[in-house]
């Protein structure tokens, strides 16, 4: 872990890299990730840096922030990996300017010798994104 990052609780990492990506600061995010980092957001979309989550969120909502109701650790945690969960929801607004709240969203990180090393992304927001596009209700 680079010398200007302290030693971090699994959780506290997971929710720290979370508020530097959420503000967004994907370039300090980078300090709590692994070389060999990999992502997977909604949709199954493959990536590889958190300047990627920054881009792909800016290209799906005029902004978003995360509200973190909970991290979690899974028991049985090892060095070599170490699973932990964030829960919540989305806030922000849609490209054309409308407020949305309430967008439920799980992430999974697996950290290996106290980095990132990968990253899981679900949320509600594609089927929000039906609805307002008329191919679907809730």
């Amino acid at each position: 872990m680079p010398a200007t990052v302290p030693a971090l609780a699994p959780a506290a990492l997971v929710d720290e890299y979370l508020r530097l990506l959420m503000l967004p600061d994907p370039v300090a995010a980078s300090a709590f990730i692994a070389p060999d980092l990999r992502i997977r957001f909604t949709g199954n979309r493959a990536m590889r840096a958190p300047a990627e989550c920054t881009a792909f969120n800016a290209g799906r909502y005029a902004w978003v922030k995360k509200r973190v109701e909970r991290t979690e650790t899974v028991a049985g945690g090892t060095p070599e990996a170490t699973v932990v969960y964030s829960l919540g929801t989305l806030y922000g607004a849609w490209p054309d300017g409308t407020a949305f709240e309430g967008n439920r969203y799980v992430d999974r990180y697996v950290l290996r010798h106290g980095l990132i090393a990968e990253m899981d992304v679900w949320n509600d927001s594609a089927e929000w994104l039906l609805v307002r596009a008329g191919l679907a209700t809730l």
